[in-house]
């Protein structure tokens, strides 16, 4: 059994390399968000490198967040243009990954449009990937879009062909199963998801989320996110699952409100994991 390196932000603008790395052995993290924006120099960039390899502490990845699906030009091209930066800013800093998601066509950057599942955007979103790519060409770090429920990757068989279209070795796999949870037959058989997930993309994962789930039972279908330890996923078998893929596995933790639930969140997790013998 491998190990797993929970992380999740850290509070306080912590102003240093040093800061940072305390701020986040105060949290009992071994993994961090990139702590850096793409703007920043060199030194800082060495700085916080540094600082993230004496003290054993991985950095998982660089968010991209933003539409490079957008049909507005402008907007596309600035997401692009932030998806580039972000996959420089992981290569300059030895993150595991960028991240963003794909994209939408549709109004909400990260909502849902009748668009987004066709063969033209899948068509598009490799296109796009890419573009991102090729343009930065990392030797170290990975540009990966996080699994969502309505728009492309939405399965670990749409991640397939999409690293498959993609053909690029910088191509990597970002894991959320929460965002796949898209039905009541998916909450129920999550474990199965899971384990579907890391057979089908193990090698390609570069880091994974960790949130939680629950079915309400108001009709017709209510999927919320909640925090860890008060939904439904099954945290056994994403913790085992994962360990087994990665000594620096990263599973980071996001969208809470505040510290505190962010330490009651690891707490659920860490207890799982304890009881599944993963060392976090």
């Amino acid at each position: 059994m491998g190990r797993v390196r929970l992380g999740g932000p850290v509070f306080g603008q912590p102003r240093t390399p040093g800061m940072w790395v305390e701020a986040l052995k105060a949290a009992g993290y071994r993994a961090a968000f990139c702590p850096v924006l793409p703007d920043a120099d060199d030194a800082e960039v060495k700085a916080y490198a540094g600082a993230a390899r004496a003290a054993d502490i991985v950095i998982a990845e660089v968010g991209a967040w933003s539409n490079p699906l957008s049909p507005d030009p402008e907007t596309r091209s600035s997401a692009l243009e932030k998806c580039k930066k972000g996959l420089l800013l992981a290569e300059r800093i030895g993150a595991r990954c960028c991240v963003n998601i794909a994209g939408s066509r549709g109004k909400k950057w990260d909502g849902p449009c009748r668009d987004d599942l066709t063969e033209e955007t899948f068509e598009m979103v490799v296109a796009t990937v890419r573009e991102i790519i090729d343009e930065v060409r990392p030797r170290r770090s990975f540009y990966t879009l996080e699994t969502m429920p309505w728009m492309f990757p939405d399965s670990a068989d749409a991640y397939i062909r999409l690293l498959k279209a993609v053909d690029r070795p910088a191509f990597g796999v970002h894991l959320d199963p929460v965002n796949l949870v898209s039905s009541p037959r998916r909450y129920f058989r999550n474990a199965d998801l899971i384990r579907e997930c890391v057979r089908k993309l193990g090698p390609h994962i570069r880091s994974c989320h960790a949130k939680d789930i629950i079915l309400r039972d108001t009709l017709t279908v209510h999927l919320d996110e909640v925090a860890p330890g008060l939904g439904g996923l099954d945290y056994s078998v994403f913790v085992r699952e994962i360990a087994a893929l990665d000594d620096e596995m990263p599973l980071m933790m996001e969208h809470l409100p505040d510290a505190g639930m962010y330490a009651s969140a690891a707490a659920h997790i860490r207890a799982v994991a304890e009881r599944e013998g993963v060392p976090l």
